[in-house]
């Protein structure tokens, strides 16, 4: 069956492949005076050189503007997440090119992945303790993205992103279990104790280092910041923890 063009074509958006372990493709994806946002790379050991591929590939194409997304608190965030975001904020201050810098806190989405799973066993694991994040949607950091890459005043400053209000993943479970009718309680496990869960759970140690050294960055407060940032960037408040719980009950 034919297939129609890609969506977003009809209002006039262009759709180019722009893949960070192909650099001819950056070379041709961006246009001189084109801002560039470059949303970070996913996989672990590759990263850096994917993100150093695209600020190589920038001079050439002309671009006006490169917006890189990061981590909050920057040079602060002392835990192996942060150091392919400071890695990164140094190849690209070292560029010479204009930049922006949008440190993102964490995402509420993801701690709402395999909600039906967690109402099942109804408990939530992890080693943050009583730490807080300020989690804000994916929705709400994007916005803040297209507001840097479509408004003037930004090249040049680093923007730290995050929910205008923190949680813990107490209070996380007893929101959950409020608005699903179903008990759900966080379990604070001990790092050990929790590597061995994910280890049994199938997760490869990598993954699950990762996720132990992020809850304790969690448990010393570093992800809990609300400096209110990115609620000025969308001009509202930012979604809070509990809608988003709503709305993934929703699609169960």
């Amino acid at each position: 069956m034919p297939r129609g063009p890609p969506a977003g074509t009809a209002r006039g958006v262009q759709i180019w492949i722009a893949d960070y372990d192909q650099p001819g493709t950056l070379a041709t994806a961006s246009h001189s005076g084109d801002k560039v946002l470059l949303i970070s790379g996913s996989e672990l050991g590759r990263r850096v050189p994917q993100h150093r591929t695209v600020v190589d590939a920038a001079p050439a194409a002309g671009v006006a503007l490169l917006a890189c997304t990061g981590i909050l608190g920057g040079p602060e965030a002392d835990f192996t997440l942060g150091q392919d975001h400071q890695a990164t904020e140094e190849i690209i201050r070292n560029s010479g090119l204009p930049h922006v810098l949008l440190r993102n806190g964490f995402y509420s989405d993801d701690y709402l992945n395999g909600l039906a799973d967690t109402l099942k066993r109804g408990r939530i694991d992890g080693n943050a303790g009583t730490g807080k994040a300020a989690s804000a949607t994916r929705a709400d950091f994007a916005a803040a993205a297209a507001t840097v890459l479509t408004e003037d005043g930004h090249q040049g400053r680093i923007h730290e992103l995050s929910g205008d209000t923190a949680w813990t993943f107490t209070g996380l479970a007893a929101e959950i279990s409020r608005r699903a009718d179903t008990e759900v309680t966080y379990h604070n496990l001990a790092p050990a104790e929790r590597r061995t869960a994910l280890l049994q759970a199938g997760l490869p140690e990598a993954i699950a280092g990762l996720l132990i050294d992020i809850d304790d960055a969690l448990a010393r407060g570093l992800l809990a910041g609300t400096p209110g940032d990115l609620n000025r960037l969308i001009g509202r408040p930012t979604t809070p923890i509990t809608e988003t719980i709503a709305n993934a009950l929703k699609t169960l």
